[in-house]
């Protein structure tokens, strides 16, 4: 019988130190995320991409890969491969032939949280954890506290007082102890950090364990899958703590490894920011290795108003390795593709998702993107989830019996 996963062990990215995976571990001694190894020798000789083809269509398919021992600690709703589809009308306006949405608002709790979720929650749930904490600016609580519920975990969300109110109801639906505080989700971090500290509660907040990385990377796994297990030529990624692009950068070198795919042919990755919270693009514009603390931070798009990532060093060496870049998006430009995505190809995409397609064609027209190239937008939530994104203007109101006369 083969193993459900071959994990192997943690590594620290920074200096080196391993550690063991059936202990609960958070960061490393020298203050970073720990990344998980697994023995790829052993996935190769026992797993082949056809094999995995054939499986459920859950992100589960890919578990020799992913770090839970025992199916029977798995806690799954079902999430993963989310809609993989071309953009023909919006990629002819953008002069790019081969234009795609790889769309995570069509996944349980409409968020790409959910894969991070269901990961971190089954290895929490494998580890013996009753009661874990985090801070969120609103999807990742929603979907840690609802997988919560499914694990009989105790999930202690805080938020910022302005997280879309969706993901309020989410969490509390869900029986999570949901805290709100009048600032930012830097702010709700050292709540969440002085809890754990004080009450040995396990720290879900992001990257400070190291398994939600690994829900996110079967993004990556998924999208070279969807794409006949080829390579595209960019992936566009919406950046705030920027987990999606560590991970699909960890996929990409993993398959590598793997033979599943050709070894030293990457997507260019791009990090995909708000100009109203644009850290990583500051940090890499100056050609640097860490970003700085980027004040007095807003933006619509709430799911990437992160002003430090813990792990902005490991998104800054994915996009340098990739030959990829980082870009600000203004408010009014990517609300306009929010509205062109659905009004062109009937996706109601979040704002974060939004930046993305605005991002490609800016960068189309600088030239950056080639008009034959293929280009993958991620869209990281369901548009249902922001009402307030959008604005309704010139709708007439009808009285009962009046006659309505439209234009043909």
């Amino acid at each position: 019988m083969k193993d459900f996963s071959y994990i192997s062990h943690l590594e620290c990215p920074k200096c080196g130190e391993t550690y063991e995976e059936t202990k609960v571990q958070q960061l490393c001694k020298c203050g970073s995320p720990l990344l998980v190894r697994y023995d790829l020798e052993k996935v190769k000789a026992n797993v082949t991409k056809e094999e995995i083809s054939k499986r459920t269509n859950t992100l589960w398919r890919y578990h020799e890969l992913l770090p839970v021992h025992s199916e029977e600690n798995v806690v799954t709703l079902g999430e993963g491969m989310t809609p993989f589809e071309k953009f023909p009308t919006l990629g002819a306006e953008y002069g790019i032939n081969n234009l795609y949405i790889k769309d995570e608002g069509i996944i349980p709790t409409g968020s790409f949280k959910t894969r991070g979720a269901s990961v971190g929650i089954s290895k929490a749930k494998e580890l013996g954890v009753k009661q874990l904490a985090m801070p969120t600016n609103g999807n990742a609580g929603a979907a840690w506290a609802l997988y919560a519920s499914k694990a009989n975990i105790k999930a202690t969300i805080v938020m910022p007082l302005d997280a879309p109110q969706i993901t309020r109801k989410e969490v509390f639906v869900a029986g999570g102890d949901l805290h709100l505080i009048n600032g930012l989700i830097s702010d709700a971090g050292k709540v969440v950090a002085g809890l754990v500290q004080n009450q040995g509660v396990y720290d879900a907040s992001t990257l400070k364990e190291p398994y939600r990385i690994e829900g996110k990377k079967t993004m990556g796994y998924e999208i070279v899958e969807q794409f006949g297990w080829k390579v595209p030529d960019v992936i566009l990624y919406p950046t705030g703590g920027g987990v999606g692009i560590i991970g699909i950068y960890k996929a990409i070198l993993e398959m590598q490894e793997l033979g599943w795919i050709e070894k030293g042919k990457f997507p260019r990755l791009v990090a995909v920011q708000a100009e109203g919270c644009a850290p990583i693009v500051d940090a890499w514009k100056k050609g640097e290795k860490e970003s700085k603390f980027f004040e007095n931070s807003t933006t619509c798009a709430f799911g990437i108003n992160v002003p430090k990532a813990l792990g902005d060093f490991l998104v800054l060496e994915g996009v340098y390795a990739t030959d990829g870049c980082a870009i600000a998006i203004s408010e009014e430009d990517l609300l306009a593709a929010q509205k062109q995505v659905a009004s062109l190809e009937g996706n109601f995409i979040c704002p974060e998702g939004a930046a993305t397609f605005a991002a490609a064609r800016i960068l189309r027209e600088q030239g950056w993107i080639k008009e034959d190239e293929h280009v993958v937008c991620l869209n990281t939530g369901l548009g249902l989830k922001y009402p307030e994104t959008v604005e309704i203007e010139g709708v007439q109101t009808l009285q009962p019996g009046q006659e309505l006369f439209v234009n043909n």
